[in-house]
C-alpha cells in the first residue's frame, strides 16, 4: 500500500511540475499583444502524466469548440454566393447537354445571368438556371465572391416600392422636396456612387440623385437566368412580330389616303402606268403600288415634268425600268390585275404619299412617308 501511495504521489507531483513548466514557458514566449503561442497544453500534460483526467478532457473539448467557432467565422463575406456562378462573357455562354464542347446546346447564359452550381468536374460546372440545366465551361465562369463582384459590375440594382405613394426626395431628409412618387411595384435604379446615408437609399430620377426611405422599398440586384433554345426562339419570333406590327402601324399612320382630281388617261396610259408599278412595286402592299402610281400622276400635275403619263415614265434619267425596256415588255405581255387596279386608282386621284414626286428604298435613310419598303418624298 505504501508503494502504491508513493506512486500516486509521484505522478501528481510530476503533473504539477509539468503544468508549472508549461505555464512559465508560455508566459516567457508570449507575443506582444499578450497572447500565448499556439499549443495543446492539456495534451502535453496528458502525455506526461500518461492518464486522462476529466479536467484535461474538458479543456480539450473547450478548445475544440473554440476552433469550430473560429472556422465558422471564416466563412466568405457573401456565403450565399458560395454555390453560385456567373458567366464572364461579353455576350453569352452556351449551356451544353454534357461536359463536352461538342455536345448539344440546351440553352444560353447571357451577360448578367446567374446560375446555381450543382457539381464540378474536369473543367466544367453542372448548373441550373431558370429552365436550363446543363454544363458550362469553367474557363468562362466565376463563382463565389468573384461572381458576386461581377454581378455588382454588370447587373443593375433597383429599389422597388413596397406600397403606393412612396416619395423620392431631393435629399436624405423627410422634409426635403419631392422629386417623384412611386406606385406599388414601381422601381428606381439605385445610385451606387452616391454617399450612403443610414435609413435612406440613393436612387436615380431623370439623371438626378434622389433619396427614398429604406423602410418602404426592397433593394435587390436585377439578375437574369439562362434561357432554353426554345425560349430564345419564341422571344425572337415575338420581337419580330412586334416590330412588323409597329412598322405597319407607323406606315398606316403616315400613309393617309387623299382624294385628288382625276387626270385624263386612256387605255395605253393605264397599261404603261401599271407596267411601271409592277416593275417598281410588284412585291409591295397594295397601298405601296398605288403610291408609285401617285408619284407619276403628281409629276404630270406639277408643271415641272412632262405633262403626260407617257412623258413622265420615259423621261430620261428618271425610271430605270423604263430605260431598260422592262416597262414596254410588261405592257406588251399584260401587267397583273392588282397593278392595273392600282394604276386606275392613282389616275383617279387617290394618293397615299401626301403629294410626293419621288421615292427611294427605306434603306436609303431618306426621310418621308414610309409605305412598305419605299419612302415617298
Amino acid at each position: 500500500m505504501k508503494f502504491h501511495w508513493n506512486m500516486r504521489y509521484t505522478q501528481a507531483a510530476v503533473l504539477t511540475l509539468c503544468l508549472v513548466i508549461v505555464t512559465a514557458a508560455s508566459a516567457a514566449n508570449a507575443t506582444e499583444d499578450g497572447a500565448a503561442p499556439e499549443g495543446n497544453t492539456a495534451g502535453i500534460v496528458a502525455a506526461v502524466s500518461g492518464m486522462g483526467s476529466e479536467a484535461l478532457q474538458s479543456a480539450d473539448v473547450e478548445k475544440a469548440n473554440v476552433q469550430v467557432v473560429a472556422a465558422a467565422e471564416e466563412k466568405p463575406a457573401h456565403s450565399e454566393w458560395s454555390s453560385r456562378l456567373m458567366a464572364q462573357v461579353d455576350e453569352f455562354l452556351y449551356v451544353r447537354e454534357a461536359a463536352d464542347p461538342q455536345s448539344g446546346i440546351v440553352g444560353k447564359m447571357y451577360r448578367g445571368d446567374v446560375a446555381d452550381v450543382l457539381s464540378e468536374t474536369d473543367g466544367w460546372y453542372e448548373i441550373a438556371s431558370g429552365n436550363v440545366r446543363g454544363f458550362v465551361s469553367a474557363e468562362y465562369c466565376v463563382t463565389g465572391d468573384d461572381a458576386y463582384a461581377l454581378a455588382g459590375e454588370v447587373c443593375t440594382t433597383y429599389a422597388t416600392a413596397n406600397e403606393s405613394g412612396i416619395r423620392i426626395r431631393e435629399a436624405a431628409d423627410a422634409n426635403a422636396g419631392i422629386l417623384t412618387v412611386l406606385s406599388a411595384g414601381e422601381r428606381a435604379e439605385v445610385d451606387l456612387q452616391a454617399a450612403s446615408v443610414d435609413g435612406w437609399v440613393a436612387v436615380k430620377v431623370s439623371g438626378v440623385t434622389g433619396y427614398v426611405s429604406s423602410d418602404y422599398v426592397t433593394v435587390a440586384m436585377d439578375m437574369g437566368t439562362a434561357i432554353t433554345i426554345e425560349e430564345e426562339q419564341a422571344i425572337l419570333a415575338q420581337q419580330k412580330a412586334e416590330e412588323e406590327a409597329a412598322a405597319a402601324a407607323a406606315a398606316a399612320k403616315q400613309a393617309q389616303r387623299t382624294q385628288n382630281a382625276a387626270i385624263a388617261a386612256g387605255y395605253d396610259d393605264v397599261t404603261l402606268l401599271a407596267a411601271l408599278i409592277q416593275c417598281e412595286a410588284g412585291n409591295e402592299c397594295y397601298e405601296g403600288k398605288v403610291a408609285v402610281g401617285a408619284v407619276v400622276v403628281n409629276r404630270v400635275r406639277s408643271g415641272g415634268y412632262p405633262g403626260s403619263v407617257y412623258g413622265v415614265i420615259f423621261q430620261s434619267g428618271q425610271f430605270t425600268p423604263a430605260a431598260r425596256g422592262n416597262v414596254t415588255s410588261i405592257a406588251a405581255s399584260g401587267p397583273s390585275g392588282s397593278c392595273i387596279q392600282a394604276a386606275q386608282e392613282a389616275l383617279a386621284g387617290v394618293d397615299y404619299t401626301g403629294g410626293a414626286l419621288s421615292f427611294r428604298p427605306t434603306s436609303s435613310g431618306r426621310g418621308g412617308v414610309a409605305i412598305g419598303n419605299h419612302v415617298f418624298f
